[in-house]
């Protein structure tokens, strides 16, 4: 009896969460902006320490939350087929360089100026590296802007992150465990051929794969589409490899009318855990913690918008587009968020201050990135 007591009290706080997340979008959709700050927002405000902390399975949560990671990103990696993603590669490699060279270090000096360890430096380098293809892409289409002539340049830059995140977090996981060099060694080399292998097989046999997969029944399609991305991504974590990442190459494998039937089944599934998973992030974070960071995010955040702003003007340049698009291109750049989470949270053991920075970061960038791409008309 006190066990469905529980229930009761578990599922009428989880409700009403998931219901308050449903008017947080709702708000954000009606004033033009991404609903991922609001949605850590919330989570702070509903953690320990905030204004009503919820009794709620902390496992059954980051589970939800995890899920919602592997969706974001398979549906990231539907956007692609594999001759998109050779072209990216081919033209935007340039962009794609600078992009590094330009944003990975903001954070690693943060970082190192913080008296953080070198691990934990390289991991806030990463915060400020990667761009949000989530935001910046809900962001393109609700301007219309995919038909634009500095968007190709935009989406070969996300590839190539994206594809650089393939590898920065596998040889990351490796660090964490902290293994001797030669052992380090041997788990970031397999690491890498888990993830070519995996790329090289949706690219060459991209169109077998979604044959396989393909069914006229939406419920076998959903089954077997949600299980492999599970599947998949549980397999890459045995090779310390990200299973995100294996959601995202999965997601490049699918393609033709089966990528169709994915955005349609998935999707509402992509939204409903992705807001979990922002929400759980913002669980974890302490409120208290977050004045004392606010100074340094916002700084961080004012030079890593002009250094994206800088890799994006850049990349449209090469491209042969106007000073406009050149700005319109650096602008829709500088949203942070998903994998900036993710990076934070797999961090989050060796540096206690990087999850609350992480987090009033994306805040400031995914709230200005939004308002300047809409301001570069």
């Amino acid at each position: 009896m006190a066990s469905g007591i529980h229930n009761i009290s578990v599922f009428t706080e989880l409700g009403a969460a998931i219901v308050g997340l449903a008017i947080l979008a709702r708000f954000a959709s009606r004033w033009g902006f991404s609903p991922i700050p609001l949605y850590l927002l919330a989570g702070v405000a509903f953690g320990n320490g905030g204004l009503a902390p919820l009794d709620v399975s902390e496992e059954f949560i980051q589970v939800g939350g995890e899920i919602g990671v592997l969706l974001l990103l398979f549906m990231l990696g539907l956007e692609y087929t594999g001759n998109q993603l050779k072209e990216s590669l081919r033209a935007g490699l340039p962009a794609g360089i600078a992009d590094f060279v330009l944003n990975f270090p903001p954070g690693l000096i943060a970082g190192l100026l913080l008296k953080w360890s070198p691990l934990a430096a390289v991991l806030l380098g990463g915060v400020t590296y990667i761009s949000s293809s989530g935001v910046i892409a809900k962001v393109l289409a609700e301007l219309k802007r995919f038909g634009n002539p500095e968007t190709p340049s935009i989406l070969s830059v996300l590839v190539i992150e994206d594809l650089a995140m393939a590898i920065y977090l596998p040889v990351v996981a490796v660090l964490l465990t902290g293994d001797g060099p030669r052992q380090m060694a041997i788990s970031v080399s397999v690491a890498i051929a888990v993830v070519g292998l995996v790329l090289l097989i949706a690219l060459r046999y991209g169109e077998g794969v979604s044959r396989l997969i393909a069914h006229e029944s939406d419920e076998i399609a959903l089954l077997t589409i949600f299980g492999a991305v599970l599947l998949v991504g549980g397999l890459a974590q045995q090779f310390q490899v990200s299973a995100a990442i294996g959601a995202f190459l999965v997601g490049i494998a699918v393609s033709g009318p089966i990528a169709e039937q994915s955005h349609r089944l998935l999707g509402p599934l992509r939204d409903l855990f992705a807001a979990i998973f922002f929400f759980f992030f913002g669980l974890q974070i302490d409120p208290g913690s977050l004045p004392r960071v606010l100074p340094v995010a916002i700084v961080l955040g004012i030079v890593s918008a002009l250094t994206k702003i800088a890799t994006g003007y850049s990349a449209a340049k090469w491209a042969g587009s106007d000073q406009r698009a050149r700005l319109r291109a650096g602008m829709a750049l500088t949203p942070r968020g998903e994998f900036s989470i993710v990076i934070a949270g797999i961090g989050a053991a060796i540096e206690p201050q990087l999850g609350p920075l992480s987090a009033a970061y994306v805040l400031f960038l995914a709230v200005l990135g939004p308002i300047l791409t809409r301001a570069a008309k």
